[in-house]
């Protein structure tokens, strides 16, 4: 089944989220993100732009899948999700994210992953909202998001999992600029042609520089983090209280 539409714009190449109403993160959507955006590298894209459904860019997690899958479908998709971060963040060219709607918990972390980010100003949320539900984001999530957003304002948005929109959400750097919605995919892709004017050795190195001590963090911590992590997702407290967000929250 595919998840992902792929378009393109010249030497911009256009990832569109396409699973389900809410573009949840599942094992599925990860790993065809992870295939798509190697396609886009060797097929000799100079941009990538992300983008979502007017409305929606992702919601995040699949948590009814956590929740019907268990422990067994923890160990499965939680190094999908890193890995789907990773070829966001690590993709040598730039990558731009169109917005269109709410980008919640590891939809903002998706977004994060971008060079630049082009919200919707009428409809969408961005947050970081996991620790709601009682679990915590992978090392990857978060040195993406200190990447993006400063070690200042980590505790901010991760402990106090607020959202934010329009204006609000642009005046907090969560998003570099404010779109009306139909303008949302073109101006991420104008952002995007504008980036890949940059010479191409010049554009990666530099973001290989401004990544690298991030990514020196991740493959420092990685192994260790993400067996603790999966532990803490997989224990019966943690799949409790998924249970209990998706049976008052997303199934009411």
């Amino acid at each position: 089944m595919t998840t992902i539409e792929v378009g393109e714009d010249g030497d911009v190449a256009v990832l569109r989220l396409a699973h389900g109403k809410a573009n949840a993160m599942d094992t599925e959507l990860c790993r065809e993100l992870v295939a798509r955006l190697e396609e886009a590298e060797l097929g000799g894209a100079k941009a990538v732009v992300l983008t979502g459904r007017d409305g929606m860019f992702s919601a995040g997690v699949d948590l009814p899948r956590v929740s019907d899958g268990g422990a067994p479908y923890v160990r499965e998709f939680l190094p999908a999700l890193s890995d789907a971060f990773l070829a966001v963040f690590g993709f040598p060219g730039p990558v731009v994210a169109a917005v269109s709607g709410h980008a919640i918990a590891g939809g903002a972390v998706l977004a994060a992953a971008c060079d630049r980010r082009v919200l919707n100003a009428r409809q969408g949320r961005v947050g970081v909202t996991e620790l709601l539900v009682g679990v915590p984001f992978p090392v990857v999530a978060l040195e993406i998001l200190r990447c993006a957003y400063g070690t200042e304002r980590l505790p901010g948005l991760t402990f106090l999992a607020e959202t934010y929109a329009g204006a609000d959400a642009l005046a907090r750097g969560l998003v570099d600029e404010l779109a009306e919605p139909d303008a949302v995919l073109p101006t991420a892709i104008e952002t995007a042609k504008r980036l890949a004017a940059v010479p191409p050795e010049a554009f990666r190195h530099t973001k290989a520089q401004i990544h690298r001590p991030f990514d020196e963090r991740i493959g420092e911590q990685r192994a260790g983090d993400d067996l603790y992590v999966e532990q803490i997702w997989s224990s019966p407290e943690a799949l409790a209280a998924i249970d209990h967000y998706v049976t008052t929250t997303l199934r009411k």
